[in-house]
């Protein structure tokens, strides 16, 4: 692997109780990464419509944070964030980009050889690694390619924009491309790699990243699945473009979302049959705030819940995220958590988790203690974003404080907002006339948060 990390007997002694339960009883861990599903899409944190139960009960056999946050208000940095443990301030990826890879398909922009990944850390601790769903972080014959990043099995979308489509004419299993005849629902294909995946390492520890693609656009389910939702909403047809045609939108959306929690309690389900239940972690969140694309109206179905914005906004509705964490006998049933994390504390996380050093480029910090109820958890001093489109965005978090900054790239446009998110969690009422100082420090931090990216620079003022 890339780099080798000193094994911490303190640490594993601490995140297991003794050096021989640690030797027997690695946890599992399953990270189910769900694609612009809104922290209001699901019944625990306020769905009144769709029903989850089967992601409610994770809730309600584990702990539900009420202040996390992703990697970003997009796909690919946000994922980078969650892999590497960095912000977007500093990561590698920073937006959605890409071009021609070695084939000459369209992917995503590789994530280097250089850069460390969760996977690795796992890998290089004895567990089987599985990406499985949507990667978009690499291409085929790349170093970017999941198999070249930790991951000893891969099985979906290589890039972002094949993954709009749910029945594809190919999909990847490793480097292998498997042609498709653009009948069969990407989904079921998954579903049944993710299995048997379980199954295989059924004999030793394993790390499996599902990242399904529901519920992202285009908007479609197969055909039995749309039947108990058909009629049951007023429709706006949409008529696509990118995506597909979709007369019944609503009743889709709400398909896809259900179909996204019985899928949920399959993993579940099966664990169980497998004897492997117990010893599992589930993790359940989604990469960034509901999208608006397909047909999908997410103010309908509340997707964002109270918070203000969408997928490419930097309101809370672009990055505010559920965070589900279930292990058995550790994690307190039904416990509610009001700590603030996001997507770049995972990777400090499973280093307490393995009992690695975390490495020193991490933005995060773990939140085991958090969910173990033992030790003191460290808290952020801020939380920064940065995002590359709609004339460029950057804002910092701190002491429940929020300054965002508009139009980057274009100096005539440019503003600043300021929102009291303990008070104004909507972020309603812009108050950055009323409070220079604390602008004034927020945009220091922001200033100094991030590095140069050859890839992702915002314009320079004349």
């Amino acid at each position: 692997m890339k780099n080798n990390y000193i094994f911490s007997s303190a640490i594993a002694l601490c995140a297991f109780g003794s050096g021989a339960l640690y030797a027997q009883e690695k946890p599992n861990v399953v990270f189910i990464l769900a694609d612009d599903l809104g922290i209001g899409d699901l019944g625990c944190y306020g769905q009144r419509i769709i029903k989850t139960p089967a992601i409610d009960d994770l809730a309600n056999n584990g702990m539900k944070f009420t202040q996390h946050y992703s990697g970003s208000t997009v796909s690919a940095p946000s994922r980078c964030a969650l892999l590497t443990g960095k912000h977007s301030g500093n990561a590698y990826i920073r937006g959605n980009k890409g071009g021609k890879g070695a084939d000459g398909k369209h992917y995503d922009l590789d994530l280097p050889s250089s850069e460390v990944t969760v996977a690795e850390l796992f890998h290089d601790e004895g567990y089987n690694t599985a990406c499985i769903g949507k990667w978009g972080l690499g291409g085929n014959l790349s170093e970017g390619h999941p198999n070249n990043q930790g991951f000893d099995y891969f099985y979906g979308y290589l890039s972002h924009m094949s993954a709009h489509f749910f029945y594809p004419s190919e999909l990847f299993e490793n480097n292998k491309t498997i042609v498709l005849d653009g009948k069969q629902y990407a989904q079921d294909l998954m579903m049944d790699k993710a299995f048997d995946f379980i199954k295989s390492s059924s004999d030793e520890p394993f790390f499996l990243y599902l990242a399904p693609t529901i519920p992202h656009a285009e908007l479609v389910v197969p055909e039995s699945e749309l039947a108990r939702f058909d009629g049951k909403f007023d429709e706006k047809p949409y008529v696509g473009n990118h995506y597909c045609d979709q007369a019944k939108p609503r009743a889709t959306f709400a398909a896809m979302v259900t179909r996204l929690d019985n899928d949920v309690q399959r993993v579940v389900d099966f664990l169980k049959k497998e004897g492997l239940y117990d010893n599992t972690i589930i993790i359940f969140t989604s990469d960034n705030g509901s999208h608006k694309e397909g047909g999908h109206d997410p103010y309908y179905f509340d997707s964002n819940g109270p918070f203000r914005g969408t997928k490419r906004d930097l309101y809370d509705g672009g990055i505010r995220t559920p965070l589900i964490v279930q292990w058995s006998g550790v994690v307190d049933k039904g416990s509610v958590s009001f700590h603030t994390s996001a997507f770049w504390d995972f990777m400090p996380t499973i280093c307490d988790l393995i009992g690695v050093e975390t490495p020193s480029e991490s933005n995060g910090i773990s939140y085991l203690p958090t969910l173990k109820g033992v030790g003191r958890q460290q808290n952020h001093n801020h939380l920064y974003y940065e995002f590359h489109e709609m004339g460029g965005k950057q804002a910092v978090i701190k002491d429940g404080w929020k300054l965002i900054r508009l139009n980057v790239n274009i100096p005539e446009k440019e503003i600043y907002e300021l929102y009291d998110l303990s008070n104004d969690p909507s972020e309603i009422a812009n108050v950055v006339a009323q409070y220079p100082k604390r602008v004034e420090q927020l945009k220091n931090i922001m200033s100094g948060s991030r590095t140069p990216n050859k890839h992702f620079e915002f314009k320079k003022k004349d």
